[in-house]
């Protein structure tokens, strides 16, 4: 009997052996750790020279980066406290939340994505990029992150026009704060976010060697992720129906000033000015007392520009470069995107208008060597007309965000990042509440925050 086990295990590691062999790199692959004490797929360590190929069907590339973040708040922001509040609202001086300090080591930031290099196309290359982070579900704790999508789309570039379809950058509001906090200043006059399934054309139009335009227009998805599938206000909830949104820009891009880097060192970017809008309109229905079903207009205007102070010596080189980037717009119902705190407000007679709110933001991006970063901004979102805000108690009449950070890369892939924030929320019809952040007939809270951060670029 023993005999027979034993032939059938010997028979068996023979007929393996050819799969076992198949696993061989062949020449010009990269090498799997071949010794077997320890074993190739652990050895040394966990992951220790595990590579192999990525392979498509097309040009397929991965990349992303780990980002450990420990945040202290001097409030308590909650389970998402790693980043700044979304919404904008920090707890009212004396209440619950604002008694409470917070600390909070994450990974929720890391990211991932894969791009895609695809055939041509009527003489247009095509490619596709995905990418996803940690923050799936932003109330669970820090030790469970779920996958969220990011980016998924896909272009199609000819030499002076892209067509552009999937999820990325909202059109409106096109400067993102130079922040470690991912929340890159959305709620405080940077309406970044989210990032929005629509469909974009993007035109260059040559106007001599140095200059040129670059026009935008895209429709967008009118409920922005969900956060749009019904209109809150103090006291009440709407139904509501709504149409898509158009979006666009027009950019002046000036190549007279060279190149400085933007956002986290990363892109270089040439002299920009110019002004972009969104245009979307919704239907509230079972409004208060019996009112009629009406018609609200999504709306918002405003003008950016980049102004690269010190240029690149190179168009490369990021050592003694400097950049100011600022912004400033005017919108109305577009709490999506968090360009107003609130999607509409209600007069005396319970009808129900558009929110209006103003914002501005404008930072200095500093590198005085090829690693060493500086940033420093200051943000400011403000409710309009606040006489419209008569009925929505504790609505935020302003907020504010003055940040500074530096960051230095170690080497290619290692970066380690320090910030300072302060936060601050004026609030309107005040009044003490139930909630841990509103239970104080205060007027304003604020918070300090301090960042830091580890960063791995793969």
């Amino acid at each position: 009997m023993k005999k027979k086990v034993f032939g059938l295990m010997a028979a068996g590691m023979m007929l393996a052996a050819p799969a076992m062999a198949q696993e061989t790199p062949q020449a010009g692959e990269p090498a799997y750790n071949v010794d077997y004490q320890p074993s190739s797929e652990v050895g040394p360590g966990m992951y220790g020279k595990m590579s192999s190929p990525v392979q498509s069907k097309f040009n397929l590339s991965i990349g992303g980066f780990v980002k450990l973040d420990y945040a202290h708040n001097s409030v308590n922001f909650g389970k998402a406290g790693s980043l700044s509040p979304g919404s904008g609202a920090i707890a009212k001086k004396g209440s619950t939340h604002d008694k409470q300090e917070q600390s909070i080591i994450t990974a929720r930031q890391s990211r991932i994505w894969l791009k895609v290099g695809g055939p041509g196309f009527l003489g247009a290359k095509t490619g596709a990029l995905i990418e996803v982070d940690f923050y799936g579900d932003a109330s669970a704790a820090n030790e469970s992150p779920q996958v969220r999508m990011r980016h998924a789309y896909a272009t199609i570039d000819w030499p002076k026009t892209q067509l552009l379809f999937g999820q990325t950058w909202d059109i409106f509001g096109p400067m993102a704060a130079n922040t470690q906090d991912f929340r890159q200043g959305a709620a405080y006059g940077t309406p970044n976010n989210p990032r929005v399934p629509q469909v974009r054309i993007t035109q260059r139009v040559d106007l001599d060697a140095t200059n040129s335009l670059k026009l935008v227009l895209g429709v967008q998805d009118p409920n922005q992720n969900d956060n749009n599938n019904s209109m809150l206000t103090t006291g009440f909830s709407n139904n509501v129906g709504s149409a898509v949104n158009v979006a666009g820009q027009v950019m002046w891009v000036s190549k007279a000033l060279g190149v400085a880097p933007g956002f986290w060192g990363l892109p270089m970017t040439s002299l920009t000015a110019g002004f972009f809008g969104l245009y979307g309109n919704q239907e509230a229905t079972n409004l208060p007392n019996g009112a009629d079903d009406k018609d609200i207009d999504s709306w918002g205007y405003g003008f950016y520009t980049f102004v690269p102070l010190l240029k690149s010596k190179d168009g490369k080189s990021r050592a003694m470069t400097m950049a100011l980037e600022a912004q400033a717009y005017m919108a109305a119902n577009m709490m999506f995107n968090n360009g107003t705190s609130l999607n509409f407000v209600y007069d005396a007679t319970d009808e129900p208008h558009a929110a209006k709110a103003f914002g501005l933001g404008a930072q200095l991006i500093f590198y005085p060597t090829q690693d060493l970063g500086i940033s420093a901004g200051y943000l400011r979102r403000n409710a309009y007309n606040t006489g419209d805000y008569s009925q929505a108690t504790n609505y935020q009449r302003y907020n504010t965000n003055v940040f500074a950070n530096i960051s230095y890369d170690l080497n290619a892939a290692l970066r380690i990042a320090a910030e300072y924030e302060y936060l601050y929320t004026r609030y309107g019809n005040h009044t003490a509440g139930a909630s841990p952040t509103y239970n104080s007939s205060a007027k304003s809270g604020s918070a300090n925050v301090f960042r830091l951060a580890l960063l791995y670029f793969f």
